[in-house]
């Protein structure tokens, strides 16, 4: 289905892997088709301003993302940047909660407080999406370092965008990962644009998982559009993590289909590079391969778009009728136990 380009452990894993079974590949088919589903449904709500904010879509991605968690076991953690709906969904957090989030609802994964950029969850261990760039790699290193201290087989996660590749947390965190041993998987996402600049444009060494020979760390790239690809450079990736207590960079280079957000029309393509992007689509190519193998012939193919249409239509309606939060709930959450002499004054309150 595809193949990692380096002398790797993800390139070893990949040649001596099994195909999945059939029922593993429906799984992954319909995993995709709801983050597809899903993000056309969030697009939609952002023009209804049923949606706030900023708000950046998994479209085009859904192969690098169900790959990706399919590779980690329920006790990793997941630290992501702002394009994490879709990473919400595939870890097993319910619809409802994630559209419930974006819209700002107190029935929310983050209480409605997060909104599209700062989703939480606990119990799926999704440690934050998070809208600095590069703001999560330091705390995914410490959350590697604390499962390292206390000599836990937990692994980290941790996603971020190309254009992180470019900021000092990165080298900062890719550093200390080398230096100290610790079980933390980066991942770089490389759809080939840091907004609307092009990677070959911002950066000196454009096939980024080389960076990680700087630090004397493993690192692979991998075709994001193969799902099974992605799993398997993914699992190879974490398993050293697991065994060896070693980091790797692993790139997945995975076109988005759309702008940076849902207010970017992408003017900076041309109409022959969307052409190219619309006819690579992973989904269409995904389910068509399902249904050459006989895997998941038409009929079936729709019958569960029409499945996971209708848990999307559910989610936004759950989202719809979901109460806001109240406004006395907004410092509830500033710090994970009481801080004395915390303020909570809202902007109206006097000073003193």
């Amino acid at each position: 289905m595809g193949d990692t380009k380096t002398r790797t452990p993800a390139r070893r894993a990949k040649t001596r892997a099994a195909q999945p079974e059939p029922e593993t590949l429906v799984a992954y088919y319909r995993q995709m088709l709801l983050i597809r589903r899903f993000e056309e449904r969030a697009a939609r709500a952002y023009t209804e301003a049923k949606i706030g904010g900023y708000c950046h879509l998994n479209l085009g991605e859904e192969a690098t993302v169900t790959g990706l968690m399919a590779a980690l076991e329920p006790r990793d953690y997941l630290f992501t940047n702002y394009r994490e709906h879709g990473y919400a969904l595939a870890r097993g957090i319910d619809a409802r909660r994630v559209m419930a989030e974006l819209y700002g609802r107190s029935t929310g994964v983050s209480k409605g407080w997060g909104g599209s950029m700062h989703m939480f969850d606990l119990e799926s261990r999704l440690l934050g999406g998070y809208g600095i760039v590069g703001g999560q790699l330091p705390l995914a290193t410490g959350a590697a370092l604390a499962v390292s201290y206390k000599g836990g087989d937990e692994v980290v996660m941790c996603q971020m965008g190309d254009g992180t590749t470019n900021i000092g947390a990165f080298h900062e965190s890719l550093n200390m990962a080398a230096l100290w041993d610790l079980p933390v998987v980066f991942v770089v996402v490389n759809n080939g644009l840091g907004m609307g600049t092009t990677v070959e444009n911002s950066s000196a060494e454009p096939e980024l998982y080389r960076r990680a020979a700087a630090y004397r760390m493993e690192g692979a790239r991998v075709d994001g559009t193969d799902v099974v690809a992605v799993r398997e450079a993914a699992r190879a990736a974490v398993e050293r993590a697991r065994a060896e207590k070693k980091p790797f960079l692993l790139e997945t280079t995975s076109p988005r289909l759309r702008g940076h957000s849902v207010v970017d029309p992408a003017r900076y393509r041309t109409a022959e590079e969307k052409d190219a992007l619309k006819a690579a689509d992973p989904l269409a190519h995904f389910g068509l391969a399902l249904e050459e193998a006989g895997v998941l012939d038409a009929e079936a193919r729709e019958k569960l778009d029409a499945e996971v249409k209708a848990e999307v239509d559910d989610a936004a309606a759950f989202a719809d009728d979901s109460p806001h939060p109240d406004v006395s709930t907004l410092f509830d959450y500033t710090y994970a136990t009481p801080v004395r002499g915390e303020s909570r004054r809202l902007p109206a309150d006097p000073v003193f």
